[in-house]
């Protein structure tokens, strides 16, 4: 039975979709084992969008895949559970995940020339899951097929069913990707970097579609991204990474507004907003720490203006304040300085 929780006040009661705790991922490489996510927790709610937000090679896709079981041979899932409807994905056999791919679980990638068969129909790809998870005949699944195509807004379904993947747009491909992530009504839907490839109008309508189908689903999207923009327009709430870590967590209105760890503020400082041609634009000096060289203390120590003695030594917790959530031991100055 799911579980519920109430939000913020008291008002609002959700259903949780998913709950991970204390994922951790390592990455097997010639040069030795990395963490490449480190206790990464989170929930994900019903009807409701969390975005995971941060530069590249911050964990963010690793964190998707490795929630969507979809790890490459030399990563695995070290710690942590992943709940849905109280099952632990990491501790269920290889039958049941399967069972549950789909029902439960679904993801969106955001290569969709790649992602689909370019050698079948796309109706036939269409039809798989309603074959596979409802016995459907294949009569009845391309029929339920041509309806999912309608309902996600690809003309002439009927006739364009029988298509390859290479003959649609990249929008009209994204739409069939989203198509048979929802096919079967999963609970929780992973969108990773959905609209990367696409241009601004297309992305709109990509983002606008998922929306759409998360209402009439009551699914919990989790939404994988680097863009401020998206985040801002299409989540609820937003949790940031960096090196692997959450660093900070809450609303998205109150994050964007009064962000709590400096590694935040920098990212939302370094959008330009009415600059005029010529300006200086703000960035965050530095890159991100090599995975196998992470200092101790806090990774964003050499880039962080706000750097003290014990950010050198001491690596910060992910501490709680009341549906914010930041790991900084300047957090208190961020909040203050803001």
């Amino acid at each position: 039975m799911s579980e519920r929780t109430s939000e913020s006040g008291g008002s609002a009661v959700t259903t949780i979709g998913m709950r991970v705790d204390g994922l951790t991922v390592d990455l097997h490489t010639p040069r030795g084992t990395v963490r490449a996510v480190d206790g990464v927790s989170f929930i994900a709610h019903r009807g409701r969008t969390l975005a995971l937000l941060g530069e590249s090679g911050c964990g963010k896709s690793m964190t998707a895949q490795a929630v969507a079981g979809l790890l490459e041979p030399i990563a695995e899932v070290t710690h942590g559970e992943i709940d849905i409807d109280g099952e632990d994905l990491l501790k269920v056999s290889r039958k049941r995940r399967r069972q549950l791919a789909g029902p439960a679980l679904s993801i969106v990638f955001q290569d969709a020339l790649t992602a689909l068969n370019p050698v079948v129909k796309v109706g036939v790809q269409l039809a798989e899951p309603y074959r596979i998870h409802r016995r459907m005949s294949a009569k009845a699944a391309r029929a339920e097929a041509i309806e999912l195509m309608r309902h996600v807004g690809i003309p002439e379904p009927e006739s364009r069913a029988d298509s390859y993947p290479h003959q649609f747009s990249g929008g009209m491909r994204q739409r069939l990707l989203i198509a048979m992530a929802v096919a079967l009504s999963p609970k929780v839907l992973i969108a990773d970097e959905p609209t990367t490839a696409l241009d601004v109008t297309v992305q709109a309508q990509i983002l606008a579609l998922l929306a759409r189908l998360r209402k009439e689903h009551d699914m919990a999207v989790i939404l994988i991204t680097h863009d401020l923009s998206v985040v801002a327009e299409e989540a609820d709430t937003v949790a940031v990474m960096y090196s692997g870590r959450i660093v900070e967590t809450g609303p998205v209105t109150e994050v964007f507004e009064e962000p709590l760890h400096p590694y935040t503020r920098g990212l939302l400082e370094s959008v330009p907003v009415d600059a005029d041609r010529g300006a200086h634009l703000s960035s965050i000096p530095g890159s991100p720490p090599d995975l196998f060289s992470i200092p101790p203390g806090c990774p964003y120590q050499a880039r962080c203006p706000l750097v003290m003695d014990v950010c050198r030594t001491d690596r910060p917790a992910l501490i709680t304040h009341g549906d914010r959530a930041v790991a900084c031991h300047a957090a208190e100055g961020v909040h203050d300085d803001h």
